[in-house]
């Protein structure tokens, strides 16, 4: 077997080839579900379609050497996002034993209404992701906090973690500080803020509806309805076992903050974590070689009471492992599809259906949710198809703004949806809830493709060069605000 590397362009696999390939991950995937029976064998799965994929480069003409610097490219992209979240488990660990997740908590149940607890959750979230740009920093602080507030309320965590996700991706999209609203305009090749104001026609309709169903769901867990015995347990078992204060909540202030101003999202996990060891050795007496212990392998909760124990007893890099080691693999696969180019093959049969704004869109959709599936990263899929139909929109003078917002509309709301992917593995890890039990929960990423569609089979909000609209005026120069 040849050790080069493969340097001509021309060489690619077939679109045989590359449907094969990524027919076999859906085949995989769907075995994996409704045949075996089995949600957490995942990343047994996606090494079986490395496998085959490198089979199919191989036959290709691509080296093994292209291979694997595919698998080391992917695991590159993976590298900072895994590093963050070895220190999310470690935050958790930390803020349970300094009694900030348990005042999160105590409070949290004393003030939200169980009738008001999704809308509120969606909300807060929205605020939260939307102040820091960052819905990875919202689910770590905010998102846990709810999951233990939803418990407490007897609400079912699949439906708390959509909530959470939802008002978290809002945030994420919509912000001016967050890192894929940033590459998808740039990508598009789109003034930031016009790219903004253009997303709030799909993800604000998104929000609003998503809000409403929360809300209309919440209604079903009014105080007269739910059995409080489980809230008044852990309200009784965290005051009696814990220390629960005002002053808890300062490292998630601290965290907001340095999230708000554009502090490294690794730096501040870490910055959160030691506040947290600090408070806990300060304030709780905690052991630094306990502390260090919790941090490693989790804090392990024994009040006696069941509801209590079941709740603070999580955290730890190494309850984290499961979720690096999926996103390592899922992005491995990735990187091979983008370096032996299979997803380019099969991307390139698309530019058949471009030829109006109906088309272009809807393709431009449907590209990116497929390329989230398959290299398992929402920036890939922000990046390729955004690259590849940029021409495309060009052509029929749509304007970049419009290309970019259907990057985030495809891309970045649907990622949390991946099990496999960045956003899945790491919201599964955070909130430790299957993304196959809270997708269908999670509203926002799954009604803003669909308006992303509608919009573009009426024709609706689709600017073009040279027309004026609520917005903006247009002419042969470019983009003017109007």
């Amino acid at each position: 077997m040849t050790t080069t590397t493969t340097n001509d362009s021309t060489v690619r696999p077939s679109f045989l080839g590359a449907a094969s390939g990524i027919g076999f991950l859906c085949f995989m995937m769907f075995a994996q579900i409704f045949i075996l029976g089995e949600d957490w064998v995942t990343h047994i799965s996606l090494i079986f379609a490395i496998v085959v994929c490198a089979t199919i480069a191989l036959a290709s003409g691509f080296t093994w050497r292209d291979i694997q610097r595919g698998i080391l490219y992917g695991c590159e992209i993976a590298m900072l996002p895994m590093l963050i979240l070895m220190m999310v488990g470690v935050l958790v660990a930390s803020w349970i034993a300094s009694g900030t997740i348990p005042s999160l908590v105590y409070y949290g149940l004393q003030l939200i209404s169980p009738a008001y607890f999704l809308f509120t959750a969606i909300l807060v979230c929205a605020i939260a992701s939307l102040v820091t740009g960052s819905s990875w920093t919202t689910a770590a602080t905010f998102g846990i906090a709810f999951m233990g507030i939803g418990s407490g309320l007897d609400i079912p965590a699949p439906m708390t973690a959509g909530a959470v996700i939802s008002g978290a991706i809002f945030g994420d999209k919509i912000s001016p500080v967050s890192d894929s609203t940033n590459l998808a305009a740039g990508v598009a090749e789109a003034d930031l803020f016009d790219h903004i104001r253009s997303m709030l026609y799909t993800t604000g309709p998104a929000l609003v509806i998503s809000a409403a169903l929360f809300f209309f769901l919440g209604t079903g867990y009014s105080s007269g309805d739910i059995d409080t015995t489980r809230t008044d347990q852990l309200l009784q078992g965290i005051q009696e076992n814990y220390w629960v204060s005002l002053l808890a909540f300062i490292p998630p202030l601290i965290v907001v903050v340095l999230a708000y101003r554009r502090v490294s999202a690794l730096a501040v996990m870490v910055i959160g974590s030691l506040l947290g060891a600090g408070m806990a050795v300060v304030t709780q007496g905690v052991g630094i070689g306990d502390m260090m212990n919790y941090m490693n392998y989790g804090y392990v909760s024994e009040t006696g009471i069941e509801a209590v124990d079941e709740l603070l007893s999580r955290g730890g890099l190494q309850e984290m492992m499961w979720t690096i080691s999926l996103g390592f693999i899922g992005l491995s696969l990735g990187g091979l599809l983008e370096e032996t180019r299979m997803l380019e093959v099969l991307l390139g049969k698309m530019n058949k259906l471009v030829g109006s704004s109906r088309g272009l869109i809807t393709t431009h959709v449907v590209a990116s949710l497929a390329t989230n599936l398959f290299s398992a990263s929402q920036y890939i899929a922000i990046i390729i198809p955004g690259r590849m139909l940029v021409p495309a929109y060009r052509k029929l003078k749509i304007l970049p703004s419009v290309c970019s917002r259907t990057c985030e509309d495809s891309a970045t709301v649907t990622s949390p949806l991946v099990p496999w992917g960045l956003g899945g593995a790491y919201y599964m890890g955070v909130l430790d809830v299957s993304a196959w039990d809270y997708m269908g929960w999670t509203f926002l990423a799954i009604i803003t493709p669909l308006i992303a569609v509608a919009y573009a089979m009426f024709n609706l909000f689709i600017w073009r060069e040279g027309e004026r609209n609520d917005i903006y005026t247009y002419n042969q120069q470019g983009a003017q605000p109007g």
